[in-house]
This record gives C-alpha cells, structure tokens and sequence, in this order.
C-alpha cells in the first residue's frame, strides 16, 4: 500500500497522514493514533522520499571517498566504520550514500549535494594535515561532522577521533620499560593526520626516556601486509636492527610478523610487536589472549557515536561543535616481551 491508498482508506489527505507518521504536533494525538494504526494494520512503511517531503529533509547522509582514498573502501577498518554508522542512520530513518570521485572534483560534488539538497550533512574520512575540505564545508554551509582531526585547521569544526599521541606514547613507554631502546614505526601516510599524532606520541615517550631518535628506524606507507611485510624487513636488515616495532594498523602488524618469522625470528622473543587494533568485526586479534600488544579502540562504536553526532548537527545547527575524544585501551598480548640480552 503507498501514501495515496493508505491516505483514501483513512478519508484524509496525504499532507495529514504523512504529517501524522512523522509526529508534527499540529497534527492532534488522536489522528496520529488513528493513522499509526492503520499504518500498522495495512503494513505501510513510508517511503524515505516521501519522508523526505513531508519534514523538508533529503533524509539521507554523505560519505564521499576521493579516489586517491579508494583504499579506505576495501579496509576492514572502514567497513566497521560505516556498519555502525549505518545502524544509528536506519535506526533514525535516514540513508546513506556513498560517492567515489576524482580528487580534483571533490569540491564540485560537495557544491552540488548541498545546492540539490541530495544529503542533510556529511562524514569526512581520514582528514589529512591542514585539510581543505573543513574550511570549503565551513564556507558552503552543509554539516559535517570529521572521523578524526585535522592539524592546521583554524575555524572550529564537529570531530570524533581516537587520542592517536597519547595511545602511541603509552605503547612506546611500554616497550621502553620492558627495556627496549631500538624501537621502531612502521607508520600510515605522513599526510595524514592520526599518523603525525602517533609519530608524536612514539617521539615524546623516546626523547622523554634519554633515547635518541633515529631516522631509519621510522617508516610511513599504505596500511597494509605487503607493506608490514617490506619495511620490517627492511629494518630488520640494518646493521643496528630494533629490537621491537610498532605499526599503526593490525593488518601491518601481520606483515611484520611474517618479516619477522622470514628471518627466522620469533615475534615476542626475539623481536616484540605492538600495534593499533580497531577491535575488526572480521579480523580479530585472538580469544581470551590477544596475539598483538595493542592500543585498542571500537572502530564500529566510533561510527555509531560520530552519526549521532552529525544528526545533531543536522537537527540543531545552531548548538556549536562537537569534539570527542576517545581513548585508546592498551591489552598486553603475546607479541611483546623484554628487551633481548645481546
């Protein structure tokens, strides 16, 4: 049954039983009861456009992935994301779009889904160093709300990350109390934001504990095992190899592992790992013990959490930013131990 039929059966127009389904208040009690129930009876469910019409809303949110960024898609860590993301949007009536563009028309789509009303706000992902799309959304007038933060930013903005310095300078303190001195990253992008906060972190805690920073020992690329794999063989090979080595993904975490294993290394014993574990969906790390020492955080909770937060935005566009920061948890697993006697 549609709108039309279910709007003849009650004897009232659409604009009424629309208004009714959506709770506007001067709609009386009695005819919202009166239309729920016959909703319920006839199994009508009001279409998303037609919700859209009725409150002036598209209904409907924006993620849109630039396609030097179209890595984010296939990463675990980005599908938890949105799987909690899209919980809190079904749950509030709302739809999400996803939108694959060349870096060099982002700004034209987010110009165009405001000025055709398509999305009543957006999700910015994996905001680099003085990002340029906070201040073009600022300046447009379409809400946002950022998974993650973006240094070099001066206009205040919504932001939803993990406190990336911290996280990390507990895990290099950590490594360093277990007496390690050669400890290494293996870090993401040096563009990106988290990346330069969790290099900062590892930086701290060494200069903190009299040890001196060492340039080869430092790594930065794509989050991935060929990439672990690659560059913990490459610090491996050095005259001076560390002694432990800390990745900023559980999935280069797995290439050092192998790295290590190659060399005919034991990971925990020989060489210890920590890394950043988003508590994956469909990759976890171990039962009751985890495999990986790692700073752990809820990557699908942070995606229920920052969508409640743009639909406040979208809701209350007046109440000012939003920021919150949640942190890391650091679980003690199997890949780490003391610092080998030489």
């Amino acid at each position: 049954m549609n709108l039309k039929q279910l709007s003849k059966n009650l004897g009232l127009s659409q604009t009424t039983v629309s208004r009714a389904l959506n709770g506007y208040p001067e709609v009386s009690e009695a005819t919202r009861n009166r239309v729920r129930l016959a909703a319920d009876q006839y199994n009508y469910s009001p279409s998303t456009r037609a919700k859209g019409l009725a409150t002036g809303k598209a209904l409907a949110i924006g993620h849109v992935i630039p396609l030097s960024s179209q890595h984010e898609v296939v990463n675990p860590i980005f599908a938890d994301f949105i799987a909690g993301a899209g919980e809190t949007y079904a749950r509030n009536g709302y739809e999400m779009t996803l939108t694959m563009v060349e870096d060099t028309q982002e700004e034209s789509i987010y110009r165009g889904m405001h000025s055709r009303r398509s999305v009543d706000g957006v999700v910015v992902h994996s905001p680099r160093m003085n990002d340029t799309r906070i201040p073009l959304l600022n300046e447009i007038g379409l809400p946002f709300v950022v998974h993650g933060r973006a240094t070099g930013a001066t206009a205040p903005y919504s932001w939803l990350d993990v406190n990336n310095k911290r996280a990390f300078h507990r895990a290099a303190k950590f490594l360093i109390d277990l007496g390690h001195r050669r400890i290494g990253l293996i870090n993401g992008l040096e563009d990106m934001d988290f990346a330069h906060r969790r290099r900062t972190g590892y930086q701290d805690a060494l200069r903190e504990n009299g040890i001196k920073i060492d340039p080869t020992l430092m790594r930065s690329g794509e989050m991935t095992e060929n990439f672990g794999h690659r560059y913990t063989r490459e610090l491996l090979a050095l005259p001076n190899p560390p002694t432990a080595i800390m990745t900023s993904s559980l999935i280069s975490a797995m290439g050092a592992r192998r790295a290590i294993e190659d060399a005919g290394l034991v990971m925990g014993r020989d060489v210890s790992v920590i890394t950043h574990d988003d508590v994956l969906s469909y990759l976890g790390n171990g039962d009751d013990v985890p495999i990986y020492t790692a700073t752990r955080s809820s990557v699908r909770e942070a995606g229920r959490q920052l969508a409640e937060m743009l639909l406040t935005e979208i809701e209350s566009p007046h109440r000012g930013t939003q920021n919150v920061l949640l942190e890391a948890e650091l679980m003690v697993g199997q890949s780490t131990g003391p610092a080998p006697k030489i």
